[in-house]
């Protein structure tokens, strides 16, 4: 049986503000040259977080802000479907055939993708996902702000102290609480590179030092 890689695919990667063709083109190269079987799980980015907030402005409230998130989940994965000419996204994640590469979105309310990840993992025995975002270490606050400090290597127990907060729709941290928990839980690791330097996920598939933080 083939191994089985689970990457959270970062929807700022996907769309940063417009699509960005040179990153989906590299990842395809990459993972078409792989031997291994991949899930890409696709996060909502700038539309799952603009949509939610102008629905909240609108008096919209509760399990529909998620739901109004999901969907763009759903687009970038759509997008990605047919990049790898894929089946049928998938949303609840559960153990099925497929030859290469499945594409999956969001599931419901209170999942977020980084979730979703973690419980295809799961379902897969796999111990260990990738997570594909938009910086190249996670860091003790905003790598935007004046300090930020890369983080190499955490254990579960220092990234839940340093990162508790509340899931909201559209929250964005380096890999969300619940996941985070549930990750604990599982005991998988999660390997945080960055995806526009996709080098790193040549060297991290290859067993190979790259950079990024390692969580576990």
């Amino acid at each position: 049986m083939k191994k089985v890689v689970v990457l959270s695919v970062g929807g700022s990667l996907i769309n940063p503000g417009r699509i960005n063709l040179k990153f989906l083109k590299q990842l395809k190269q990459i993972i078409l040259t792989r031997t291994e079987k991949f899930i890409l799980v696709c996060g909502g980015g700038i539309n799952a977080r603009v949509y939610p907030a102008a629905a909240r402005a609108l008096s919209v409230k509760g399990s529909a802000l998620d739901n109004i998130g999901i969907q763009a989940t759903l687009l970038n994965a759509e997008l990605l479907r047919h990049l790898f000419n894929a089946p049928e996204i998938q949303r609840e994640p559960r153990k099925i055939k497929f030859k290469k590469v499945l594409i999956a979105g969001g599931w419901k309310p209170g999942c977020t993708s980084d979730y979703d990840t973690i419980l295809w993992a799961k379902k897969y025995n796999s111990n260990t996902v990738v997570n594909l975002s938009n910086t190249d270490y996670v860091y003790t606050k905003d790598p935007s702000q004046p300090g930020a400090r890369p983080l190499k290597k955490l254990t579960w127990n220092e990234y839940n102290k340093r990162f508790h907060l509340k899931h909201t729709a559209g929250m964005h941290t380096p890999f969300e609480p619940k996941a985070a928990k549930a990750a604990q839980e599982h005991k998988i690791k999660v390997l945080h590179i960055n995806g526009n330097k996709l080098d790193n996920l040549k060297l991290t598939l290859a067993n190979k030092n790259f950079i990024g933080t390692v969580i576990g």
